[in-house]
């Protein structure tokens, strides 16, 4: 008999302001891109986006709450988007347009850690490994290119996912095991912020090889917890760029109950 296939969450992203031809004027949309989705879809896994619960939300939290959602999963996906806000980790943005969105902050928040109170794994991508570090206590560079000195090139809007650098993986870590043969690969790069201050029971399992700023986290605490700065699920139309596989088994491998 066939088990049943997991059932891994993947936190919304919000657009609180559409644009007015899309036809929802006035209205927030929670949406998902399709790569991230269908890249766990592709290993067996089913994907239920899991709507923003919000102060200002039609729902009430006496009819349904996070906790109910995370009983119903097996896993947690938190996707890339807008920046988190700086109000998160205790600071003002330097500038507007690094306001982030704190709405949504406080909703991933409440949701990882229930993940994590049900011994259910977290995966972060991107702006999902800089909240994972912001959970933890940590702090974000706003920008890289006037936070960081000397910082190379992590964000090109005209090639997006084009832009590519190389990784150095830290050895013995459990991301180097996932990875043998792989201890400088390279990866894509498509964000302007990154983890300034390293949050409480962190490690860091890889660094950009130019500037180390750093690419990949685990909690070293009860469960599963690991967040990367690239997007192994735009990495796939790229032949030199590290096989994402072994990340997505994992973080499956753990979601999967313990065998009676």
């Amino acid at each position: 008999m066939n088990s049943q296939p997991l059932r891994i969450g993947l936190s919304a992203r919000l657009l609180h302001t559409p644009p007015r031809e899309l036809g929802f004027h006035g209205k927030t949309l929670q949406y998902l891109e399709q790569s991230l989705p269908h890249w766990i879809m592709n290993h067996g896994a089913l994907v239920f986006m899991i709507p923003t619960l919000s102060q200002n939300a039609k729902v009430s939290r006496g009819a349904i709450s996070v906790r109910d959602y995370v009983s119903a999963l097996d896993g947690l996906v938190l996707q890339g988007g807008a920046d988190v806000s700086p109000e998160s980790y205790g600071e003002q943005p330097t500038r507007p347009e690094w306001a982030g969105d704190r709405t949504r902050d406080l909703f991933e928040l409440e949701l990882m850690w229930e993940f994590v109170i049900q011994h259910k794994p977290v995966l972060g991508i991107c702006r999902g490994a800089q909240l994972i570090n912001v959970a933890c206590g940590g702090t974000l560079y706003q920008d890289i290119s006037e936070q960081y000195p000397d910082a190379a090139l992590h964000r090109d809007d005209t090639l997006y996912d084009g832009l590519h650098h190389a990784i150095e993986i830290v050895a013995d870590s459990p991301l180097a095991a996932q990875f043998p043969n792989d201890r400088i690969c390279r990866v894509n790069s498509i964000h302007h912020q990154a983890i300034k201050a390293l949050g409480n029971d962190l490690t860091v399992e890889a660094r950009a090889l130019d500037d180390g700023v750093i690419e990949a986290i685990r909690w070293t605490g009860a469960g599963y917890m690991f967040g990367c700065q690239w997007h192994p699920e735009l990495q796939s139309g790229f032949p030199d760029l590290l096989d994402s596989s072994p990340i997505i088994h994992a973080f499956l491998d753990a979601a999967r109950p313990p065998k009676t």
